[in-house]
């Protein structure tokens, strides 16, 4: 049977290039793989013609001869990252080979014959879908790779990465021992992504540090406690995941997604007095910009049935901002989470504790639905949030998500914008709040 081609994405870390060697092992075919970054030259796929000094087999039939058999597992590692060149387009010359229609009677111009490619199997990684030329994107089966929950990190820690590491430093159980509570302390409070890369890098540092101590004959606790780590990595450096008070109006919790996997931000609002200008600030993008400007119109023309007074919008500016100015921020995730923000405002009411939120809006007061709904509840769940509001259109994402990762999450699904301010928003005031 022609092998289907795989294209493995997610974001970094989370083991997309270690699955295809996994699959080479499960099958018992070798294993090649050839890294697509930055490849601009399409002679790199297809070969050079014999007429030029020089002149080679492109790389797929390289690898082939390298590996010794018609039949491995080629992994093409980040295919999303292939370049535009002079020299043609290698996104292009892929299509010959990652078609099962076609790659039986593959063409590489320094052979001069045709090559049966039709008995590889294919699997790529990439990161992001959205550079992978459309032509080549259907051409694969596509499977999303998604981030590690703060369980699952703590158990490929100590299943595999601390054995790992004390294997390549010569040590091993006997000389140093991280229990999952101090596994746990790092994963909180030092590495902040989807994957386990930097996490390997933090117990390397702790592993490193024993062997130091070893070979200096020096004293060290084998049984690493809290005290240890802030010794060896520093103070906790991640300490900003998390959900913050509910005491101030216009302070409100929204989820993102972001290349590498999921956050939660803060959208705030304030007021001072002015003609009723909106400044919007903290590096959006142009959509985050339209949401704001949609929510202001939606609340001006619904502000009898919010309970707001109408004079108030022409003797106040609105100020809009999203902390963390240098991260740039933009995507259709904020705009329920701005309308709340803004209404909070007016009307000073207190927006529930420990709920965040996301979705899309119409200027009709319609709720739309977003995308990365997996990486958004992973990161609603490191930041101890308990309620979550969504799209009716995105019950289907949530039936999709394993049950141990919305353990302990309350999901509200809306339609409408009054629906999720009814949800959002107590009937208490805040604490000294602005008489408008």
């Amino acid at each position: 049977m022609k092998s289907p081609i795989l294209c493995l994405y997610g974001p970094p870390g989370v083991g997309k290039t270690s699955l295809g060697k996994s699959i080479a092992e499960a099958l018992g075919r070798k294993y090649v793989r050839v890294s697509l970054g930055g490849l601009r030259d399409e002679s790199e796929i297809r070969g050079h013609r014999k007429t030029y000094i020089g002149a080679m087999p492109g790389r797929i039939v390289q690898s082939i001869k390298k590996a010794e058999t018609s039949n491995p597992v080629f992994v093409l590692d980040e295919i999303d990252k292939l370049s535009l060149g002079n020299q043609g387009d290698p996104s292009s010359a892929l299509l010959e080979v990652l078609d099962p229609e076609q790659n039986n009677d593959f063409h590489d111009n320094f052979l001069e014959v045709g090559f049966d490619l039709s008995k590889v199997m294919f699997v790529a990684t990439a990161n992001t879908l959205n550079t992978i030329q459309p032509a080549l994107r259907d051409r694969m089966e596509i499977i999303n790779v998604t981030g590690y929950t703060i369980e699952e990190k703590v158990e490929i820690a100590k299943q595999h990465l601390l054995p790992k590491q004390l294997k390549e430093h010569g040590l091993n159980t006997a000389h140093l021992k991280i229990a999952k509570p101090q596994l746990e302390k790092i994963v909180e409070g030092y590495t902040r992504e989807s994957g386990v890369r930097s996490l390997e890098k933090q117990i390397a540092k702790m592993v490193r540090h024993a062997a130091m101590n070893i070979a200096m004959e020096e004293e060290y606790n084998v049984k690493v406690t809290n005290e240890d780590i802030i010794k060896v990595l520093g103070s906790p450096k991640l300490e900003r995941d998390k959900y913050e008070n509910n005491e101030v109006a216009g302070v409100v919790t929204g989820l993102a997604w972001t290349q590498v996997g999921g956050d939660i931000l803060f959208i705030e609002s304030t007021l001072s007095k002015g003609k009723g200008n909106l400044t919007i600030t903290g590096n959006l993008g142009k959509v985050m910009k339209e949401s704001a400007t949609i929510a202001m119109e939606f609340i001006k023309s619904n502000a009898d049935s919010l309970g707001i007074d109408p004079d108030v919008f022409e003797n106040y500016n609105v100020h809009i901002h999203v902390p963390e100015g240098a991260t740039p921020k933009d995507g259709p995730s904020a705009g329920i989470t701005m309308l709340t923000s803004l209404v909070s405002l007016f009307t000073q009411r207190k927006v529930k504790k420990s709920l965040a939120m996301t979705g899309e809006i119409t200027l009709r007061g319609k709720v739309l639905p977003v995308g990365g709904i997996k990486e958004k509840i992973l990161a609603a769940k490191r930041a101890r949030i308990k309620e979550i509001l969504l799209c009716e259109d995105n019950r289907s994402d949530i039936a999709e998500i394993k049950e141990d990762y919305v353990k302990g999450l309350t999901f509200h699904y809306v339609k409408e914008m009054h629906e999720v301010l009814q949800l959002a928003l107590t009937k208490e005031k805040v604490k000294n709040a602005k008489k408008l």
